[in-house]
């Protein structure tokens, strides 16, 4: 496709505006991973199917536990992590493994939203396997695979394969690179990056990201020890104990903080506060209940209830976010300092800094209001302390329905909005994003949609709430800032739909940048 249209636009036969229209923007993630070498592909048995969470070719030992990845990962032997779902527990594991396959979830679900991310190839919502994590095992279309087993996974078809199928790498061309050109040239929009590393942040940068749209900084808490000052800071039973713990915590967050900025020079960063329910961070085995029991001085029986009390029946509408926010303010204070300080920090050292700050899950406008002081306080502390200054801007995720009725009056406070539509269509439908999958397929069969709303987002529902929440904010704010970072981001008639509304930017993965691209430049060309 891609040679075909630079071939023509050489001989002079067609414009440089349709090359671009020629190009289907979903296929180019096929330039971007490794694929199966399709003749051995033929033969491949195909043992389960599930959905194309994260596009890809990827082959190893069956694992079933982060520990376990990592250890066969430091033999150098290859390895898929196999699991039920994941949680940010999980990451070590996933980031080691060179796929991930998972029973449960959706095309937003942790393992597929983490797995686009990182460039892993991910097959999740296998509903039909059966993992039995006591046993180490997984029965696939009537047989059981047991640890180190090989298995093959096509992110890009939901494909599971029995044994070892070989992978061959794409040949990123030179015509591929003259395409992306064209895209700059014409696009109106600027593409961003949902990166959580420098890492990710350094490849998404090759890929042509002007940006940074979304850092989850809770990811950064499970890396290393660091999830130890995590667990300590949650389990603490009065503030002054907390504040103990999130002072082990502000030096390495800083830290992360000042490797993004370095990557991202020049680039505006937008950092998310904390947004999980803290349940996610406690520990549910009873060895490292055990463990944590003996860091902090509690009983193994104090150390369970308060896991258990943090608990809750509905999680994704619970106590996060925002909420954790205003409830703990020591918490916001601690990200807010850990911001400033390692932009003030990289800003020594000449690095161009533009820090943006996201209040996460706001829908009412006095939650962003506490916020923002919040911050603005934490920030002013710094300047004083330090005798110099950086300028930051505060924003919202706009995810909740009811932020995108009041927008008008959550952009007096707001610099900048970022539409999180993953929880924006979960909580618009009224579908959770892990268990939708389970009625989804049956849905699309009935004629009820045409399309799963997590992969490419509704207009008449959804996108009414994103585009009234667009122009009310600019009613207030002419000039305010607008992007989306959900996975819709990186979706082709997503992101067209989005430049047509006027927005700033998108934000997506890394390895969707080459395809947000394009489509905005489409959107431009197309009118």
């Amino acid at each position: 496709m891609v040679k075909i249209a630079m071939d023509l636009l050489k001989e002079g036969k067609i414009d440089e505006k349709t090359v671009l229209r020629r190009m289907e923007a979903e296929k180019l993630d096929e330039l971007l991973h490794p694929v199966f070498d399709p003749s051995a592909a033929k033969t491949a048995k195909v043992v389960a199917k599930g959905l194309p969470a994260s596009p890809g070719a990827a082959t190893g030992h069956i694992v079933f536990f982060a520990d376990d990845a990592e250890e066969w990962a430091k033999r150098n032997k290859k390895v898929i992590l196999v699991r039920l779902e994941t949680s940010p527990e999980d990451l070590r594991g996933m980031t080691v493994a060179q796929g991930i396959l998972t029973a449960r979830g959706g095309m937003t679900s942790h393992a597929a939203v983490v797995a686009r991310g990182i460039g892993k190839c991910c097959v999740s919502g296998a509903g039909d396997i059966l993992v039995d994590y006591r046993a180490k095992t997984v029965e696939m279309s009537g047989k059981v695979y047991k640890e180190g087993d090989y298995i093959s996974l096509n992110g890009s078809t939901g494909e599971v394969y029995e044994g070892l199928v070989p992978t061959v790498m794409p040949d990123m061309s030179g015509d591929f690179a003259a395409v992306m050109k064209l895209a700059d040239k014409y696009t109106k929009m600027d593409v961003y990056t949902n990166a959580d590393s420098p890492r990710d942040a350094r490849v998404a940068r090759k890929f042509g990201a002007h940006g940074i749209g979304l850092c989850r900084t809770e990811h950064m808490f499970f890396e290393g020890d660091r999830i130890k000052a995590m667990r300590e800071m949650i389990i603490a039973p009065d503030e002054p104990s907390r504040r103990i713990a999130l002072a082990k915590l502000l030096p390495l967050q800083r830290g992360d903080f000042e490797g993004i900025f370095e990557a991202m020079d020049g680039y505006e960063v937008t950092i998310r506060l904390l947004d999980p329910p803290l349940h996610e961070f406690v520990p549910h085995q009873l060895a490292t209940q055990k463990e944590l029991a003996e860091q902090v001085g509690m009983t193994l029986d104090e150390v369970k209830q308060i896991c258990s009390n943090l608990e809750e029946f509905n999680p994704m509408l619970g106590h996060r976010g925002c909420r954790l926010g205003n409830t703990y303010p020591e918490i916001t204070e601690m990200q807010a300092r850990a911001i400033i300080e390692a932009a003030l920090n990289v800003q020594e050292r000449g690095v161009t800094v533009h820090p943006k700050i996201m209040v996460p899950l706001v829908g009412v406008l006095k939650e962003i209001e506490l916020q923002a002081e919040i911050i603005n306080r934490t920030a002013q502390q710094v300047f004083a302390e330090r005798g110099k200054t950086v300028a930051y801007k505060i924003g919202t995720m706009i995810e909740v329905p009811r932020a995108a009725l009041v927008a008008d009056q959550i952009a007096k406070v707001a610099d900048f909005f970022s539409f999180g539509t993953n929880d924006l269509t979960q909580m618009t439908f009224g579908y959770s994003r892990d268990d939708a999958p389970k009625f989804l397929g049956f849905y699309k069969k009935l004629g009820i949609i045409k399309t799963d709303p997590f992969a490419v987002l509704d207009r008449e529902g959804v996108g009414q709430l994103v585009e009234m929440g667009t122009l009310k904010g600019r009613q207030t704010k002419p000039d305010l800032n607008v992007g989306i970072c959900g996975e819709h981001g990186g979706e082709p008639s997503s992101v067209k739909f989005c430049a047509r509304l006027g927005m700033n930017y998108v934000s997506c993965s890394p390895y969707r940048v080459p395809i947000a691209r394009v489509a905005a430049a489409q959107a431009a060309v197309e009118g």
